[in-house]
């Protein structure tokens, strides 16, 4: 993750999504709608992982009633992330951080998109959970990630499918190789179905996939009470 702390990689990020993640503009139309099946008109949805801002102004874009609040531990990216929904400034508050430093809400829906794949289970437990915490009772969270089997061959097979996505949308042949190499081997990536577990155990109700897009899943849970 140091490369989102890179000024040059900071100022070229809104090319990469686009150009990596299948169907990037309809996951967040998608998740909006997803949260917009609870959150009222004038909710408050919680985005976690909000650096660079570019969900952040597809839900306000749709959404002129919502208001948010957007956690990241960058601060060059959360800069970004001002500067890309200046528009709507009135409704956002930016906190620099983890989780943790999310104020408790509770909130009427949550986001963690292109996010949680950078952590370990243990951290994706505690920021599962501390995301759970800040939700009102049945609120929705929406999470998407890399998510693929474990397996060495079926691994493999869908990272090269990922560089072949990214190689068709204008990266370099030898750059979209060497992302998904190193994404194989750093990222603490899990297969869906240890991603739902994850959902479950830290006390969501059990997550409906909305979202499926080569190395890219996607899930909307709700808080689950004793």
């Amino acid at each position: 993750m140091s490369s989102f702390n890179d000024a040059d990689a900071v100022a070229h990020y809104a090319q990469g999504p686009v150009r990596q993640v299948p169907g990037f503009h309809a996951l967040h139309r998608m998740a909006e709608l997803l949260l917009a099946e609870s959150v009222p008109d004038d909710g408050r949805v919680l985005v976690l992982g909000a650096g660079g801002g570019l969900e952040l102004k597809a839900f306000a874009d749709a959404r002129p009633g919502w208001r948010f609040v957007g956690v990241d531990p960058s601060a060059p990216m959360l800069q970004l992330a001002e500067r890309t929904a200046a528009a709507h400034a009135s409704r956002m508050d930016f906190i620099h951080g983890e989780i943790d430093a999310a104020p408790a809400g509770p909130f009427d829906g949550a986001t963690c998109l292109l996010t949680l794949h950078f952590l370990t289970v243990e951290q994706r437990l505690h920021a599962l959970g501390q995301l759970r915490e800040r939700l009102k009772p049945g609120a929705p969270l929406v999470v998407a990630h890399h998510s693929i089997a474990q397996e060495p061959q079926a691994k493999s097979r869908w990272l090269h499918r990922y560089a072949s996505f990214a190689t068709s949308s204008g990266i370099a042949q030898d750059a979209a190789r060497r992302a998904a190499e190193s994404m194989g081997s750093r990222l603490p990536m899990l297969s869906p179905e240890e991603d739902e577990a994850l959902l479950v155990r830290a006390g969501f109700t059990t997550p409906e996939m909305f979202y499926a897009a080569f190395t890219f899943r996607g899930w909307v849970a709700r808080r689950k009470d004793p």
